[in-house]
């Protein structure tokens, strides 16, 4: 009797249903053949949200790359949280748009809520930073502040970041080398429409690394299973986080999944899964760029 009673909750649990997927919001791609499509980047084969679900349950670090102005990557990160709650129990979240020196504001306001008072002014009681559009951060981190586990910044301080440019700190290990180095040197010309002075580029460099490797220690000490949500960038397997855990070699622990717009390409080796989403308009960011520096 006792055998007939766990097989029914193992089936039971099984069947478990998932939260539906988040209606698309972007406007470009609506009819591109990959939208919505996931695919398992090591083996090459498409694959379903329950199997991505599945995959990702089992693994002691989440890591989440989106595109930041997309709203499409924000739902679906709030949809993940709760198909994977199904599943397991999550340890905590953290965030690339949270400094160290937000961790306080974040947790008054996370223990306010869990009393039944939400603040008047949300985004300013966490000191929500302009750079990240509240707009489309709101539904995450309300979401987030409502849930048992802790929500953890992981990104460097503005002071910690002035240090890096005044002293440029050396990198060891395979993050250092030249391979890695040379790909992101390339990727920050090409953000900044290659305007930048090339003095400038190892102090950005720096930045961007050291941005790295401080997700990495903030993942490690954090409470398991746990999720990292930062820029497609930060959490390539070949350039970005991974390269900085103490376990850099791929094992089963930790898990890479891209949230990409459609018409992208992306490798194995830079992802374990990729899941496509429509796209935002496209914007010359450089002639913009180019008018700012102009009028500066």
């Amino acid at each position: 009797m006792r055998i007939f009673l766990l097989t029914i909750v193992i089936l039971l649990g099984g069947c478990q249903s998932m939260p539906p997927l988040p209606s698309w919001q972007s406007p470009e791609g609506l009819q591109h053949p990959d939208l919505g499509l996931i695919i398992d980047l090591q083996q090459g084969e498409p694959m379903s949200a329950r199997q991505l679900v599945d995959e990702l349950a089992d693994a002691d670090q989440v890591l989440v790359g989106e595109r930041h102005d997309n709203p499409d990557h924000h739902a679906l990160q709030v949809w993940l949280l709760q198909a994977l709650a199904q599943r397991r129990h999550q340890g905590s979240l953290l965030l690339e748009m949270l400094n160290p020196d937000q961790k306080q504001p974040v947790e008054l306001v996370k223990t306010s809520v869990s009393r039944g008072h939400w603040p008047a002014d949300l985004p300013a009681e966490l000191q929500w930073q302009e750079g990240w559009p509240w707009v489309l951060y709101q539904p995450l981190v309300e979401y987030a502040l409502v849930q048992p586990y802790p929500l953890l910044p992981a990104n460097l301080d503005r002071d910690e970041i002035a240090d890096i440019y005044r002293r440029v700190p050396a990198l060891k290990g395979r993050a250092g080398g030249t391979e890695v180095q040379d790909r992101l040197l390339e990727q920050i010309r090409d953000s900044h429409c290659g305007m930048l002075p090339e003095a400038q580029l190892p102090a950005m460099l720096a930045v961007q690394q050291q941005r790295d490797r401080r997700m990495a220690e903030q993942l490690e000490v954090a409470p398991t299973p746990a999720m990292l949500l930062a820029g497609a960038f930060h959490v390539r397997r070949d350039l970005g986080v991974p390269l900085h855990l103490a376990n850099h070699e791929r094992d089963a622990k930790t898990k890479v999944l891209m949230l990409a717009e459609v018409g992208e390409t992306l490798q194995a080796k830079q992802a374990d899964y990729v899941l496509f989403t429509p796209a935002r308009p496209q914007q010359d960011h450089c002639a913009a760029f180019g008018k700012q520096r102009n009028w500066r």
